[in-house]
């Protein structure tokens, strides 16, 4: 077995130090890219958020145009059903 000397635990620190260092960025390449996809999910979400307005407005304006049809159906004169 090999003798454990002060220069073979400073070659090993060094080398876990070396690895702790590449680990931490990383992890800070990862923590950067969840947060680019946060800000996209939150893009997407505004973006469904506006079509469930633009979806909701013509909703409502659809109704006003059948309500006024409807309307407009009982003013005209009807003529009285005539089977041929």
């Amino acid at each position: 077995m090999a003798e454990v000397t002060n220069d073979l635990m400073y070659e090993l620190l060094k080398r876990m130090n070396h690895d702790l260092s590449e680990l931490r960025q990383d992890v800070s390449e990862v923590k950067r890219e969840l947060n680019v996809i946060r800000g996209h999910m939150v893009g997407i979400q505004s973006d469904i958020h506006n079509i469930y307005g633009v979806l909701a407005r013509h909703d409502e304006r659809l109704e006003r145009i059948e309500r006024r049809l409807e309307l407009r159906e009982l003013a005209e004169p009807q003529r009285p059903y005539e089977p041929k």
